[in-house]
């Protein structure tokens, strides 16, 4: 009965959730696709060839039993679909938002590539986890017994909040740090709302304090608690911090006023959404509004940033990438997305510098070319002589990525090994580091990745957390 059911990729097209319309929806910051009704949501679940060897699922980083949920909810049964979700990932609507499923599960699904167009996992996966959460399916966190022994997680993002859920479940008693004064990293005040909405967070975060989880917010490791202190205070540590140093352009006039870090302009703009004060923003610094805007990156974090900027009612917003569209390490549904919204893309094109003075009033471009692959088998850009021009700019966004910080030196550890780009060195296994008890996991361990591996990291670093603590003499809190 229940292959009836599937395999209707052949009668069955693809479709994605109703997409607001781009003159609409540049305007606010609400998630730009509509939910799935169930009827349509079971329909695109049916496309699926239920294939022996499940290519979505292997190419997921937190093997999601993605063929069984997807027979579930074409069945009709959600709560069940729910739990099987759930099961291998702590937070399933925030990957069905945000995840690059066109370069994952999507990308390498089996009708996909026989020429049908994908199954829509991404929105099935989203719709299932909203649904259970308006059905009261998603259950509070009560371990069956209380255990003596806990573990701090240095950062609230996703890394670390995979950890403590995992971890509180088994009854371990947990204390996450982080440095800003809310948990929830990247999550809530790098990722803009149009998508992934702030209380699609908040809900996780609330129900993860309703299970005992203690937060420890507005902290910063190496100045209001030290790295010592955190380890005496608990069996075992968890390093989650992520990588927040912004990657700088070298170039003439970079330190001019206008010239902003990618993560300063999203964090204004987050905060402006939860209501608070940001005087950054208010004062025209951190916002574009009637702004000529250039971007310079082509990774998702310069693609949440030209979206944004349009958003906040720049004149004109535009990217440089060094390489073309077919290289750029983000999304291309993202691109598809911000070109809707009138960002221009400006291919294979590099500042050289900065125009204005004190303060930016261009952007000076050098155009380039592709060339011969470099060692990662991708082509290297090669400047074309004698092409440079200068590209008006009242605000230059900074988004070529992230690198983790100086973590021994900020935290005054000895014995802590990184690597030589500075991730802290991790077992790839256990995520175990050089120091007894202490964990790390995510991009402070693989450098600035996806919030999927950030999950799977965490998760599987809190089983590794366990199963230390069962060997180790139990140190009860007191």
């Amino acid at each position: 009965m229940a292959t009836q059911k599937m395999l209707k990729f052949v009668s069955v097209g693809k479709e994605m959730p109703e997409k607001r319309d781009a003159s609409s929806r540049s305007h606010d910051f609400h998630e730009i696709y509509r939910e799935f009704a169930a009827q349509k949501a079971a329909e695109q679940a049916s496309r699926c060839s239920q294939c022996g060897v499940p290519y979505c699922q292997s190419h997921c980083p937190l093997h999601n039993n993605i063929p069984d949920w997807l027979r579930l909810t074409a069945e009709g049964r959600l709560e069940e679909a729910y739990e099987l979700s759930q099961a291998t990932n702590t937070f399933p609507e925030i990957c069905g938002r945000i995840c690059p499923q066109d370069r994952l599960c999507e990308g390498n699904c089996v009708i996909e590539q026989a020429g049908h167009g994908t199954v829509t996992i991404g929105s099935v996966e989203k719709y299932i986890t909203d649904t259970a959460w308006e059905n009261g399916w998603v259950k509070p966190i009560r371990p069956m017994a209380e255990r003596a022994e806990s573990v701090g997680i240095i950062g609230a993002g996703p890394g670390g909040l995979a950890a403590a859920d995992v971890l509180r479940r088994k009854g371990v008693q947990v204390t996450v740090y982080d440095r800003y004064d809310r948990a929830g990293g990247l999550l809530t005040y790098g990722i803009p709302g149009f998508k992934l909405e702030k209380p699609v967070v908040m809900q996780r975060i609330e129900q993860l304090e309703a299970a005992g989880v203690t937060f420890v917010l507005n902290c910063s490791v190496g100045q209001d608690i030290s790295f010592d202190a955190i380890r005496g205070q608990h069996d075992a540590v968890l390093i989650a911090t992520g990588v927040y140093k912004i990657r700088e352009i070298e170039a003439p006039g970079v330190g001019a006023a206008g010239i902003v870090k990618a993560l300063d302009y999203l964090t204004a703009s987050n905060r402006k959404s939860f209501g608070d004060d940001v005087a950054a923003f208010d004062d025209g610094t951190l916002n574009a509004a009637g702004k000529r805007v250039v971007v310079i990156g082509g990774g998702d974090t310069a693609m949440d940033c030209v979206r944004t900027a349009i958003r906040q009612g720049a004149t004109s917003v535009k990217c440089l990438y060094r390489r073309d569209r077919a290289n750029m390490p983000g999304s291309q549904r993202e691109v598809q997305n911000a070109e809707e919204e009138g960002v221009e893309f400006v291919w294979l094109s590099a500042p050289k510098g900065f125009a204005g003075g004190t303060t930016v009033d261009g952007v000076m471009v050098q155009k380039m070319r592709l060339g011969a692959p470099d060692a990662s088998g991708r082509q290297s850009p090669e400047v074309i002589e004698g092409a440079d021009y200068v590209e008006p700019a009242d605000l230059v966004v900074q988004a070529l990525g992230f690198e983790p910080e100086d973590l021994p030196k900020l935290w005054g550890v000895d014995g802590l090994s990184v690597t030589r780009w500075g991730t802290v060195k991790a077992d790839f296994r256990t995520h175990a580091t050089s120091l007894p008890g202490v964990y790390a996991a995510g991009d402070i361990v693989r450098g600035a990745s996806l919030v999927v591996w950030a999950i799977r990291d965490g998760r599987e670093a809190a089983d590794a957390i366990l199963d230390y603590l069962a060997q180790a003499p139990a140190v009860a809190a007191e």
